[in-house]
């Protein structure tokens, strides 16, 4: 059965490359936007549901079945969800706000299989603790990385490293937004064998 990764993150890409099976991209197109009083949790594995059926949706026409994969992350500090900056000056003010505190990621992940409908949907938390960040390292880092597409103004798997004091959780792989250790346990469950027989 083929297999579909529904997203066009090349970190998601990367991450899915380490498992050494054949798969495909899509772009899954849905409605983001929130649920009022929708917990951070609930809201990661809704839309990583949303994803993965509308890109089941997308192949239905040509009358084949895959596994696809829908995931969605969402980095949260004192209890409110980090949007990506945009620019320089919000940056400061996310990196400020984040000196010497906790973020946690919460990455949904959902497997379909559309010939059975079977969904397997989980949220996996991984935390990232800051150091006291100077402003003059947040001003040297930011002109370096210039992470201002990325949600909380850092790239872990780069520079980013540099600021924190330690990590927190089981799988290091859902900070960059996809959850593999998990992952190779839903594949296991469609009888997909990880690594791959050669």
């Amino acid at each position: 059965m083929k297999l579909i990764l529904g997203s066009t993150s090349p970190f998601r890409k990367e991450l899915l490359e380490r498992l050494k099976i054949k798969f495909s991209c899509a772009s899954p197109d849905v409605d983001e936007t929130p649920i009022e009083s929708e917990s951070i949790e609930s809201m990661v594995m809704r839309l990583s549901e949303l994803k993965a059926e509308a890109i089941a949706e997308k192949i239905k026409n040509d009358g084949e079945d895959a596994l696809i994969i829908g995931s969605d992350q969402s980095a949260v500090l004192n209890g409110k969800p980090l949007t990506k900056p945009g620019n320089f000056e919000n940056a400061v003010k996310q990196l400020t706000a984040a000196s010497g505190q906790r973020i946690t990621f919460q990455t949904g992940l959902c497997l379909l299989n559309t010939a059975t409908g079977q969904k397997q949907t989980i949220c996996e938390p991984y935390t990232v603790v800051f150091k006291k960040l100077s402003p003059e390292t947040i001003e040297r880092y930011l002109k370096i990385e210039q992470p201002y597409n990325c949600a909380g103004s850092f790239k872990s798997e780069g520079l980013g490293i540099a600021l924190f004091e330690k990590f927190e959780g089981e799988d290091p792989n859902s900070l960059i937004g996809l959850p593999l250790i998990k992952l190779v346990g839903m594949l296991s469950n469609e009888g997909v064998e990880i690594p791959p027989a050669s």
